[in-house]
């Protein structure tokens, strides 16, 4: 009886929830034909309720599935991916103008905003939100509302005792079931569509494709800016002493040493660059060996625990490392962390890394920042990465990547 009780209390909750968030836009509706009722006597009082349905409409219908989307997850455990088209990187050229995969801009900013109104209005699941906003307060409205008109004809019919008395008795049975619809409606009209998916694997195509030419364009110019000028400055040096070899032997002497102090610089210069594209331990030893030296350079006090030596394949191997270097100096950098553990876990179909620092927290996502960098990395092996960070810390990072070990 007890759990009966509990039940129909927060299935009646929840029913009144769902009833809230399915009339947001039919109250934009009612909104714009009392609009138009105040302006009856203008021929053109038709143009403002169009315009307030049709924009009402547009502006909640993401908010509106999303609150659908996390109420889902949250009841029933159901997660429905969305499908949204993702904004693609910002980049800036040698002209000095910033390029979003649309126009120029003159600054980041500018770039940035003009790509989130393109993106938000251009992708294709606008058609899929709008449809489902409308269906919504008509189908898991409806059902939803059965326990609170329950309760509305028990209280309003109270003179009348068997209205009231059906009234309770509806509101009561049904209270349990009634916000249950919500999960089958929201799985069938809000899951990404086939074409929704394939366009996003295009759009992860092209940002994978434009952050290797952005890697390219700056291992170019470290080469050109660090090693060739010290290379091109040890060849002049070598040049001049062999000149002086004859006139001026401690002269010669001198510029050779500082040729050969030279030559170590860039030779150090271009193991750190090498390190950078791919770190000779992770092609020598695998993943978590990699990690346990990173960690060690770490400034953290890292600890890292693995489910034994494993080995992926080159390219997931490098993703997640360069994932995990990406969140430590995200902890370092922004959250003043003086600790982090990292736990690798290798599962049947897939690989699990858990990051997690003792920092201030407060870590989210921007764009062109380095979470959604590595979401994209991520992303072009069909991986995720998903950040806990409430203010105050501690910030968790979770990366999930489908794979195979070798």
């Amino acid at each position: 009886m007890k759990s009966w009780v509990v039940s129909a209390c927060v299935g009646f909750v929840r029913a009144c929830v769902v009833v809230v968030v399915s009339m947001l836009v039919p109250a934009v509706w009612a909104a714009a034909v009392v609009l138009g009722t105040w302006w009856a006597g203008d021929p053109w009082s038709w143009i403002p309720i169009v315009f307030w349905v049709c924009f009402g409409t547009f502006a909640l219908s993401r908010p509106v599935c999303r609150m659908f989307r996390a109420l889902v997850a949250k009841w029933t455990d159901t997660v429905i991916p969305d499908g949204y088209r993702q904004e693609g990187p910002v980049t800036r050229m040698s002209t000095g103008y910033w390029w979003n995969g649309i126009s120029y801009s003159r600054s980041s900013r500018d770039a940035r905003r003009e790509l989130q109104w393109r993106t938000r209005w251009t992708d294709p699941a606008n058609w899929r939100d709008i449809r489902f906003v409308a269906i919504a307060p008509f189908t898991v409205g409806l059902v939803a509302a059965i326990p609170p008109a329950g309760i509305v004809a028990a209280v309003l019919g109270f003179s009348q005792p068997l209205v009231a008395v059906f009234g309770l008795v509806v509101a009561i049975a049904s209270a349990p079931y009634a916000w249950r619809f919500v999960e089958p409606v929201a799985v069938r009209l809000l899951r990404a569509s086939p074409s929704m998916m394939l366009q996003e694997l295009t759009a992860q195509h092209a940002d994978t494709t434009v952050a290797q030419a952005a890697e390219i364009r700056r291992i170019e110019r470290d080469l050109h800016d660090g090693a060739q000028a010290r290379l091109v400055a040890l060849g002049l040096s070598l040049v001049t002493a062999e000149k002086l070899m004859e006139t001026n032997p401690a002269k010669a002497k001198a510029l050779l040493q500082e040729a050969r102090a030279g030559a170590a610089t860039s030779l150090t210069e271009l193991r750190e660059l090498v390190r950078g594209i791919s770190p000779p331990v992770l092609n020598e030893r695998g993943l978590v060996d990699a990690v346990r030296a990173l960690a060690l350079d770490s400034p953290l006090e890292t600890r890292v625990t693995a489910d034994g030596e494993l080995r992926l394949d080159p390219p997931i191997e490098a993703a997640v490392y360069f994932g995990i270097a990406e969140l430590l100096t995200n902890a370092v950098k922004h959250a003043r962390a003086t600790q982090a553990q990292i736990s690798i876990v290798s599962g049947v179909n897939e690989i699990v890394v858990d990051v997690e620092d003792n920092g201030r927290g407060g870590a989210g996502v921007h764009p062109g920042g380095g979470i959604a960098g590595l979401r994209r990395r991520l992303a072009a092996f069909d991986g995720t990465c998903e950040i806990t960070s409430p203010v105050g810390g501690p910030t968790r990072a979770r990366m999930v990547v489908p794979c195979e070990s070798l």
